[in-house]
């Protein structure tokens, strides 16, 4: 779960609720008085540091009494798949902004190896929105990259004691979803 610093702000002054109010809905043993409003600020300005657990998102729904999917997103990290990114940017282009339902069928029948990993990905996002009671027909992918990640080198053997170099890439699929009503 990540927060949307937007909705976070746009909820909170509908409700009245301070940002000292939430950090201090939010401390815990290692974020006390400034850390914790520390937190506050960068969150409403959309920077995810420190990392929100899950739980100061569900005590922070509980301090703005909404629910925990009305103020974050559901991503999802696949870390070192075996394709290059340029291949995955082709699928993750392809679903971005779609329903959930129909990112999955446009998925399920493409012919590309990456599918198969953003699948993976598309329904991790999709189980930790349900595990946040999210209506799962009203998911939209909303976030959907992949970035390079390692390289694997190897060596072809020529001629004449020569070697050419084989480059293996690796990426990172992030994919990430959000309940849009009346979509």
């Amino acid at each position: 779960m990540k927060l949307r610093g937007s909705a976070l702000k746009t909820i909170s002054e509908a409700k009245g609720v301070s940002r000292e109010q939430l950090a201090a809905a939010i401390e815990r043993v290692n974020v006390k008085g400034d850390k914790a409003m520390s937190a506050i600020n960068n969150w409403f300005n959309d920077r995810d540091h420190p990392r929100a657990r899950a739980e100061d998102v569900r005590k922070l729904a509980a301090a703005l009494g909404v629910a925990p999917k009305d103020i974050c997103r559901f991503t999802t990290n696949l870390r070192n798949h075996r394709g290059s990114p340029r291949k995955a940017k082709l699928l993750v282009d392809m679903i971005r902004g779609k329903k959930v339902d129909v990112a999955l069928n446009m998925l399920t029948f493409t012919t590309k190896s990456a599918a198969v990993n953003v699948k993976k990905a598309l329904n991790a996002a999709i189980a930790d929105a349900e595990q946040a009671d999210a209506d799962v027909t009203q998911l939209v992918v909303v976030e959907s990259r992949v970035d390079e990640g390692p390289r694997m080198k190897r060596f072809q053997p020529k001629d004449r004691g020569r070697a050419h170099s084989i480059i293996k890439r690796f990426s990172h699929i992030t994919i990430g979803v959000e309940e849009k009503a009346g979509r």
